[in-house]
């Protein structure tokens, strides 16, 4: 079952988008899956009302490993999600 591995608010979530961005990795916003997994502890199970949407997001970040999704289209997509 996905888990909630990590969690951050105020500055230390601040730092952790300030290390994505340094490492060129994309970030998603998504006001609803926020606000469902930052009631979740640290090392739970991902609620069943969230699978869907970390679903698609998996499936995204396999298809970008996988190469079927060319890096110039990135942007693109997460303009479309927001």
């Amino acid at each position: 079952m996905p888990r909630v591995v990590a969690s951050g608010q105020g500055t230390f979530a601040e730092q952790i988008l300030q290390i994505a961005w340094a490492n060129d990795i994309k970030v998603r916003e998504d006001a609803d899956l926020v606000e469902i997994l930052s009631a979740i502890d640290v090392d739970s199970e991902i609620p069943i009302e969230a699978f869907a949407a970390v679903a698609e997001i998996l499936a995204y970040v396999y298809r970008v490993n996988a190469g079927q999704i060319p890096i110039d289209e990135l942007d693109e997509n997460q303009e479309n999600n927001q």
